[in-house]
């Protein structure tokens, strides 16, 4: 097969004269190198290469993410065209042919084509056609997953949710309205050239074109909205929080679903942000500042058995838990978890959850609700780990989805089939065009108390 040494090749130039970085395959070859075994977030090791190499422009690092990030979607896929090809040492050949892929995934074939010797033209063009290539091969769904999917969906509906969960995110706004309209939003990002709109049925939620820059943007730095997924959104919209309540964020992370629930609490009543990693719970407090927000009591704990929890015990109207999961339904946003991700991690973290949703569950006052969610497409997270919590824990009753979304004027389109005849709430990414997500709504009875 022909091949040929970047140091040896005439600069290539863009359509238009511009010259490309010669070594961005040699550049994109030692990140893909940096990322391959997927021990730790793929974000993370990019922000580090990329921290590494400063003088990198603005260009180059679109490059390479984007390069990435299709390569990691796609990585057991191009192993298995690299390898048919014979190309099956780690030698430079092979990593140029591996960042070709990438980057002909990543920012199209037509965008690299002027930098390819005729062979490497002839090739990856035949690798990038290749026909008859199933759906769990071709988006690089390990078995394991795809078995998964396959139990709970049609063949073709589970093709098309590789298909979905194979594309990048499109980037989600949620308007403040405690400090600002969708109409000052749409109108401050587009001032500055970020076209935002709203989305039909929900005029709280924008989506925005593109991937801008949008914390220097005035809309994001005065705290008027903030970056979250529609379906994540809904989540928050499910659990109808009202005014002067006491709600408690079980597993509030960074806060994004905090910083909601406070909005719809009109910043009103008291708001518990719980999470056993303090780091994480850190990054709550810059978006707490912007958001205006002053019933937000953020709680580190110690453990499940942290004596804070006991004083909140049966006093809360409502607790929300998005529970700690594989994340498989962010596919989109983190396409390396389902390469981190293994079968035998399930036991430990179906035990988690279970943990933590009955010490959650100890907290909701009677005729309060509950609230369990994921961002899993896997049915041992969601609907077995409800039935089993069921089962162990009396007096809690499923209040159908649908009906609490309707109450606050929610309608979503039939063709996202997202509520179950049990009145459970799912969100999958090829029906909605946002993450995947599993959630119920529970409430305790007052004679169980």
């Amino acid at each position: 097969m022909a091949s040929s040494s970047p140091g040896r090749r005439r600069p290539p130039s863009r359509a238009g004269g511009k010259p490309f970085v010669v070594d961005r395959f040699a550049r994109l070859a030692t990140l893909l190198s940096a990322l391959e075994g997927f021990q730790e977030p793929a974000d993370g090791v990019v922000h580090r290469f990329f921290r590494a190499n400063p003088a990198l422009g603005v260009k180059d690092r679109a490059f390479l993410a984007e390069s990435a990030f299709a390569a990691i979607r796609r990585w057991q896929w191009i192993t298995e065209q690299l390898t048919a090809s014979g190309f099956q040492s780690d030698g430079p050949s092979t990593s140029r042919r591996r960042a070709m892929m990438a980057a002909a995934l990543g920012v199209g074939f037509d965008r690299i084509v002027s930098e390819l010797s005729e062979g490497e033209r002839l090739w990856l063009r035949a690798a990038l056609d290749a026909e008859g290539v199933p759906a769990e091969v071709a988006y690089a769904i390990p078995a394991w997953i795809w078995h998964d999917w396959t139990a709970q969906l049609p063949q073709e509906e589970a093709q098309a949710l590789a298909q979905a969960l194979d594309a990048p995110a499109p980037l989600d706004l949620r308007v403040n309205t405690l400090k600002a309209t969708p109409e000052q939003v749409v109108q401050s990002l587009s001032s500055v050239g970020i076209r935002a709109q709203s989305v039909e049925g929900l005029p709280d939620v924008l989506r925005v074109w593109g991937r801008p820059a949008l914390q220097k943007t005035e809309a994001f730095e005065k705290g008027w909205c903030e970056v979250q997924d529609l379906g994540s959104q809904l989540l928050v919209r499910l659990c109808a929080p009202g005014r002067g309540r006491t709600v408690v964020d079980f597993c509030a992370g960074a806060g994004g679903k905090t910083l909601a629930l406070g909005s719809l609490m009109h910043n009103t009543g008291r708001l518990y942000a719980l999470d056993r990693s303090a780091p994480r719970l850190s990054r709550l407090k810059p978006r707490l500042a912007r958001s205006g927000l002053s019933n937000v009591w953020p709680i580190a704990l110690s453990s499940l058995r942290d004596d804070r929890l006991k004083r909140l015990r049966a006093k809360a109207d409502l607790v929300l838990v998005d529970a700690p999961c594989s994340g498989l339904g962010t596919l989109r946003r983190n396409p390396d978890l389902k390469w981190r991700q293994r079968p035998e991690d399930q036991a430990s973290l179906l035990t988690l959850q279970r943990e933590i949703l009955d010490a959650a569950a100890a907290l909701v006052a009677p005729g309060g609700r509950l609230v369990y969610a994921t961002c899993s497409t896997q049915r041992s997270e969601n609907e077995d780990q409800l039935a089993a919590f069921l089962a162990r824990v009396p007096g809690f009753q499923v209040v159908p989805a649908d009906q609490v979304l309707s109450r606050q004027g929610i309608a979503l389109p039939a063709s996202w089939a997202a509520f179950s005849p049990e009145g459970i709430f799912r969100l999958w990414p090829h029906r909605s065009a946002t993450d995947g997500f599993f959630a119920v709504v529970l409430q305790k009875t007052v004679e169980d108390a």
